[in-house]
């Protein structure tokens, strides 16, 4: 799709809640239509839709499970992506199950990162390179308490454990709280943010 933008970016976004309906959903499918009338090219992908076995079911990384067509093609939209966005609910302190799952079954070495080669200071190294990403969290936690009580530790997983660890970066987090009880004036205020981002591609 060509576009008149000339820093028209190709996004892929993925809803990472395993709801029908959500939050997360709305954040997603808000970022996906504003990017897209700013003249980004976007793919966008519900968690919901995927049907895949989330269990990686071995130790280590010897051995792993055929990738089922849609994780293939999950692959194929992040190797397509200048930029990828993500959307999540924080459930129990992490990441809903189908979700981590998605991430165990494709993050894999010879694709996310290369364990046999190592950077300067000793890690793997990353392949998914010069790409950037913008994930979205919401939670009950508001986020004085996220950061006092639980260091944001969620938050730096994503950020630094999966995404910069394959060398997604910058990874930038927008987190969304206290979500549970949200009323519609804050939900459309976050929303009005989203828009924003989307608009510029960040």
């Amino acid at each position: 799709m060509s576009s008149t933008n000339p820093s028209a970016r190709k996004i892929f976004v993925l809803n990472g809640h395993p709801g029908e309906t959500s939050l997360s959903r709305s954040i997603a499918e808000t970022y996906a239509n504003a990017a897209q009338s700013a003249g980004h090219e976007v793919r966008l992908t519900h968690l919901r839709d995927l049907p895949f076995d989330p269990d990686h079911g071995f130790a280590g990384y010897v051995q792993h499970k055929p990738l089922e067509p849609c994780l293939v093609s999950f692959r194929k939209d992040v190797d397509w992506a200048d930029h990828i966005v993500m959307t999540a609910p924080m459930w129990w302190g992490g990441l809903p199950a189908k979700l981590k799952g998605l991430i165990d079954r494709t993050f894999l070495p010879g694709w996310a990162f290369d364990s046999r080669q190592r950077t300067k200071i000793g890690m793997p190294l990353p392949l998914l390179t010069g790409k950037t990403a913008r994930v979205f969290v919401n939670s009950d936690t508001p986020d004085v308490f996220f950061g006092l009580l639980y260091r944001k530790a969620l938050l730096r997983q994503i950020k630094g454990q999966i995404f910069e660890f394959s060398g997604i970066k910058p990874a930038r987090i927008t987190h969304f709280a206290p979500a549970g009880h949200a009323d519609a004036q804050k939900v459309a205020l976050w929303l009005t943010k989203v828009r924003g981002l989307a608009q510029k591609g960040i």
